[in-house]
Parts: C-alpha cells; sequence; structure tokens
C-alpha cells in the first residue's frame, strides 16, 4: 500500500513515502528534502539461538551516483563506507537503539542509500528520520518515532536545516534528536556563542522534531504494519534469588573501593565467574550472566542515587584530570599527546606539498585530503 504525507520543515518540504521501493523489506520509506532523496529499509530475522545483546545493524550505502559523479580511481565501483557515511551510521544508530524493547534479541539491519544528493544541504538528518519512519511503519517492535534537525545562527537569525553555505557563514551548527518526550542527543559545533543562543537553538530544533514526529505518526496510520508479538527470556526467579544471596551485596562492595578502571573490571569479572561456577550445574550461563547484569545496574543505580558519587569516586561535577604535551617525538613533523583519566590520544603530522594531496570522492560537496569546501558534520567535531 503506498502511502505519502508532506510537512514543511523550514523553507523547505520534507515528504515522506512508503510501499514504492523496498516492498520485501519490513519497512521502508523514501524520504525528499528539496533534491536530496533517501530510501531507508529496515528487515528483521528470527532471533539467535544463545545471544545476549540485540544485533542492531545500520549501514549507509554510499552511491556517487547520487551527486551524478563516477568515482575518480581506478576501481569504478564504491568500496568501504567513508569516514562521513560511518558517522552518519552512528549518529542514526545512537537515538533509535534504546527505544527497541528490552530484551529484545531479533537481528535487525537498516540500510539507508541516498539516491539523489542535491550538494547544497546535509542529508545527515534525513538518514535518521528516515530510518525511524521505515520502523514505525515496519512490523518491527519499536518504541518511537524519533526526528532530527538541524539549527545554524546566520547573521543573528536561527536557521532551520541550513544549507552548507549558511553553515560555513554560521556561528553555530547544532543538530538534535528528540522523541515525544524530550531531546535525546545532541551534536553540535559553535564560535563562541552565548549559552542562551545555544540554549534557544536546542528548544527551536526539539520544536521542529515534534512536527516531523506527527508526520510520521500519520505515516504509520496510513500504512503501518501491525507490530509482532515477542516474549523476552526471562530470568527465572529462583535464579534470581540465589544469585542475591551469594552476591549479598559484595557487587556493591566491588564498586566502592576507588581504584583503576582495569582493577575494578577484574573484581566485578572475578564476582561473575564465581556466579557462573556456583550456579552453572543448574542453570544457563547466558541466563546467570543476565543475572548478575541486572544486579550491576542495579546496584550502580543505587551507588550514584544514593551517594552522588560514580564508581570511581567523582562527584557529579568532577572531571577527570586533563594534560596535554606537544614535540614528543624529535623527528617528525608534529606530535602531541592528550590524556584524560586513562584514556590516551597521541597525535603525529606529517606535513606535504599540494601535489601530495589526495582527491576524495565523498557524498558531500568534495575536496581534497588537504583542503575542502564541505563543512564537516558534527560527528567528526564532538559527540554529544
Amino acid at each position: 500500500m503506498q502511502s505519502s504525507f508532506a510537512r514543511t520543515v523550514g523553507s523547505g518540504t520534507l515528504t515522506i513515502e512508503t510501499g514504492k521501493l523496498a516492498q520485501q523489506a519490513n519497512g521502508s520509506v523514501l524520504v525528499h528534502s528539496g533534491g536530496n532523496v533517501m530510501l531507508v529499509a529496515a528487515t528483521m530475522s528470527k532471533p539467535r539461538e544463545g545471544i545476549d545483546f540485540f544485533p542492531l545493524t545500520i549501514d549507509l550505502e554510499e552511491r556517487l551516483y547520487a551527486r551524478g559523479k563516477i568515482p575518480g580511481s581506478f576501481f569504478r565501483r564504491e568500496g568501504r563506507p567513508s569516514t562521513h557515511s560511518v558517522l552518519i551510521a552512528r549518529l542514526t544508530d545512537r537515538p533509535l537503539r534504546p527505544l527497541f524493547p528490552k530484551g529484545f534479541r531479533n537481528e535487525v539491519q537498516i540500510v539507508i542509500t541516498p539516491l539523489s544528493l542535491d550538494q547544497e544541504s546535509p542529508f545527515d538528518i534525513l538518514a535518521l528520520t528516515g530510518a525511524s519512519a521505515a520502523l514505525s511503519v515496519s512490523d518491527i517492535p519499536f518504541n518511537g518515532p524519533v526526528a532530527a534537525s538541524r539549527i545554524g545562527y546566520v547573521n543573528r537569525e536561527f536557521v532551520v536545516n541550513p544549507t552548507y553555505a549558511q553553515l560555513e557563514e554560521g556561528q553555530l551548527d547544532v543538530l538534535v534528536a528528540s522523541n515525544r518526550e524530550g531531546v535525546v542527543m545532541i551534536e553540535a559545533g559553535a564560535d563562541e556563542i552565548p549559552d542562551d543562543i545555544a540554549f534557544e537553538a536546542i528548544k527551536r530544533a526539539h520544536e521542529v522534531n515534534l512536527g516531523v514526529i506527527e508526520l510520521q505518526d500519520d505515516l504509520a496510520r496510513s500504512a503501518g504494519k501491525p507490530k509482532v508479538s515477542y516474549e523476552p527470556s526471562p530470568i527465572p526467579p529462583e535464579l534470581m534469588e540465589r544469585a542475591r544471596a551469594l552476591m549479598d551485596g559484595r557487587i556493591g562492595a566491588a564498586l566502592s573501593v576507588h581504584t583503576s578502571k582495569e582493577e575494578q573490571g577484574e573484581r566485578v569479572d572475578a564476582l561473575k565467574d564465581e556466579l557462573i561456577t556456583a550456579l552453572g550445574d543448574d542453570f544457563e550461563p547466558n541466563k546467570i550472566k543476565g543475572a548478575f547484569e541486572t544486579m550491576l545496574e542495579e546496584d550502580f543505580c543505587a551507588r550514584v542515587l544514593s551517594t552522588g558519587n560514580r564508581p570511581d569516586g567523582r562527584g557529579p561535577k568532577d572531571m577527570r584530570s586533563i594534560s596535554c604535551e606537544v614535540a614528543l617525538l624529535p623527528r617528525t613533523h608534529g606530535s602531541g599527546l592528550f590524556t584524560r583519566g586513562e584514556t590516551q590520544v597521541l597525535g603525529v603530522v606529517t606535513l606535504g606539498s599540494p601535489g601530495d594531496a589526495q582527491k576524495l570522492d565523498p557524498p558531500i560537496p568534495s575536496g581534497s585530503s588537504s583542503t575542502t569546501t564541505s563543512h564537516p558534520t558534527p560527528s567528526a567535531r564532538s559527540a554529544g
């Protein structure tokens, strides 16, 4: 059954259509905005035996024909996804993954294919909104929808879903994903703007998202499939009772000792192995692991809520120690070491002439490995 709904978003029109392409998928949509057209298909298989996690895969399939270009290399077919595509897939994954039911173990794959790109406006928000719409019209259990929009700040005015040119001129680039209850993800880059400007931009993005969520609701009511029923594999009450008796506050005690993350992980893993050894003759290992993870989550939340401290002893406003060093390596063109807590990044740079630059073929306005006219997606600059 074909169905299509449209809504004005900013200065353009967003159209979501289903039932025309990828009809064998559990759910699929075509998302149109300006000259950008995205095909998003969501499929689901039966649950794998013995897994204790939710196998969700999101892929963005780059197709340079979408921008009217042949790949500029010896091999005339697209290869592995570019960094830009991987970042958009991750951006799509983060707001969607928590909205699947707890205990859901069916394998789900979402494939996003750009069919037409106008090279004027970023398409990452269409990927996320399209993935949510495809899940909403499918029979896959999903507690959505969600929507995404971008707000720019150009010449002291907010711009909804700005173009690449407007982002280059503006002081703010904030991407916001929302569900009906509120904001669920923010990614942003800014040029020293006041806090109230950033806050107002987030509010406006959420208001835009609510309209796009309403559009998805209309589409799901018109052409959505009934959601399949599933029964999460529960942890037997007897197992939980015996596991609590064996642990008896020991997990909380392991979390309360302020040592390195590695040492704390070793203590927690030792308790888990002890529990599996003690109950392995009577229960499946995956069930025992599930019981342990349940108790670990309970003790972790109780500790944070009661004391206000995280497992490493930091309070809610305490930051890890941060240090930066430069010129560590004597014969390189440049080097720097960034350390935050137990996380380290060693950066080494090599300089080259313009002739050393590699020509790139991204699905966004293209340039080279040394210079580019495109505006980088916020995913490449900050994580929210």
